[in-house]
């Protein structure tokens, strides 16, 4: 039986607000979207890896590291409001289009969380793989603020973010009686092809779980990257000696 294609690809846009340019900023030795395409390259079940970008330096920074960049990301894909499904939908559209290319499972690496654990991607890819009937998978964590506590204005009057049935009054009620939440913590997220270009969904209507509990590092502000270096270098000295070694060129 031949091995199924699992594509990882990772969205790094050229453009950032918060953190200027943050898709290269130096962590550690590496810049910062090195760590997901070395991800990748320790998967054994990720066939091909793909970076999208709208942005020269990135694009050549990803291939000193191994990673295809066959296509250059649209603007509209690109801008601070464009949306996953945009960028997914665009890049399978044209490997189907310019290559007849369409793999069984799509991972997203987002390149903002430099410290993975590959065997968790792995052992993520090998669910999805088992579980045909899935759309895909989402990797979540216990919710630290229960939603149903929440509330929304509507007008001048508050109103519950959340009604739960069988639950009257449920933002009153103790934390421990209300159903445990989780939160979407872009550890690792997989995707069919089929239920982006068929169902117009990065997530369709099947959707496993992937439970990844503790400190998910990410850099989203400027003020997180002291305890983002010093995460991704104890991570670099347990698990990073096991990954493929530096570029082929200096980045």
């Amino acid at each position: 039986m031949s091995k199924p294609d699992v594509l990882a690809l990772i969205p790094a846009r050229g453009g950032s607000k918060s953190v200027p340019r943050k898709n290269l900023l130096p962590v550690a030795g590496r810049p910062l979207i090195a760590y997901s395409i070395l991800h990748a390259q320790a998967c054994p079940s990720i066939t091909r890896i793909i970076v999208s970008t709208d942005d020269d330096e990135i694009a050549e920074v990803a291939r000193s590291y191994g990673a295809e960049v066959p296509f250059e990301r649209p603007a509209e894909a690109a801008s601070d409001t464009a949306t996953d499904f945009q960028v997914f939908h665009h890049a399978l559209g044209w490997l189907g289009q310019h290559e007849g290319y369409s793999p069984e499972l799509v991972v997203h690496l987002r390149p903002t969380g430099p410290v993975r654990e590959t065997a968790l991607i792995e052992r993520a890819v090998q669910l999805m793989l088992q579980s045909p009937e899935a759309d895909a998978l989402r990797s979540v964590g216990t919710a630290e603020q229960t939603p149903y506590k929440m509330w929304r204005l509507e007008g001048s009057f508050l109103r519950p973010l959340i009604e739960l049935p069988g639950y009257p009054e449920a933002h009153s009620m103790p934390r421990q009686k209300l159903p445990v939440a989780y939160w979407q913590n872009g550890y690792v997220d997989i995707v069919r092809p089929r239920t982006i270009l068929e169902l117009g969904s990065m997530v369709g209507k099947v959707v496993l779980p992937f439970i990844v509990e503790g400190k998910i590092h990410e850099l989203d502000y400027l003020d997180q990257i002291p305890a983002l270096e010093a995460a991704v270098k104890a991570w670099v000295a347990g698990e990073a000696p096991t990954l493929p070694g530096e570029p082929r060129h200096p980045s």
